[in-house]
């Protein structure tokens, strides 16, 4: 079966784990994610993913209540290893190696980010999770995906949404005339401000011409769909 990218950065929301309960980690959700990655990585595909920690905890949330951001920064790094974990026994118990490499170390759960040894873990056909964010506070795990995916030599970023199809002109639920893009540039979402990513993390993807598909992850076999590159979502180049 033919695949348009050998190597791929899958960006999970944390909201995405949840599943219908919207916070938490659900595992019948975890199982069913990690069956729609096994067909990927049985066509010998190189998967590294990004997962957020937004069914958890937001940074964003602890500095509105008044915490300082980088302690609250620091707490939602904590949240991604969480759900790397989760999923990474997930995956295993699908039948699907894996590793976890986390930003923060802490050696007794998860190996300490070195980009050589991710990069050989892909090589042996592991999957690899990225987990901790960027280790530093005031990044997003956007720009963690796009950073990792320029450090990786990715061929692309798979980023499945939780219920959204694509990229719209505005909210689809409560615009009924919103329309959805087939194709932009990063240029595109930084001018029209349509909230894809954050800036920084289009701004890295713009310049380091990194692709990014945009897609419905509760579609089954929508992950492999996208890797054989087909147009089920919005694709975003990476150039201006």
């Amino acid at each position: 079966m033919a695949v348009k990218y050998k190597r791929i950065v899958l960006k999970l929301s944390g909201e995405a784990l949840a599943g219908e309960k919207g916070f938490g980690i659900n595992p019948p959700v975890i199982a069913a994610i990690a069956e729609q990655i096994k067909q990927v990585h049985e066509l010998e595909v190189q998967i590294a993913i990004v997962c957020g920690g937004g069914n958890i905890w937001r940074g964003e949330t602890g500095a509105e209540m008044g915490m300082d951001r980088a302690q609250a920064d620091y707490m939602g790094m904590l949240a991604t290893v969480m759900n790397g974990l989760a999923l990474q026994d997930g995956l295993e118990n699908a039948g699907v190696p894996t590793r976890v490499q986390t930003s923060i170390e802490m050696r007794q759960v998860a190996e300490p980010y070195i980009r050589r040894r991710a990069i050989r873990n892909l090589e042996k056909n592991r999957v690899v999770i990225f987990s901790g964010g960027t280790g530093s506070p005031y990044f997003s795990t956007d720009t963690t995906s796009v950073l990792r995916a320029a450090e990786i030599e990715a061929d692309v970023i798979l980023m499945a949404k939780n219920g959204v199809d694509g990229v719209y002109s505005a909210d689809p639920q409560k615009d009924p005339h919103a329309k959805k893009y087939q194709e932009l540039t990063q240029l595109d979402v930084i001018n029209k401000k349509l909230g894809v990513m954050d800036s920084t993390a289009s701004s890295l993807s713009m310049d380091n011409n990194i692709p990014l598909v945009v897609f419905n992850l509760n579609e089954p076999g929508n992950i492999l769909r996208a890797v054989q590159g087909e147009a089920i979502g919005t694709t975003i180049t990476g150039g201006k």
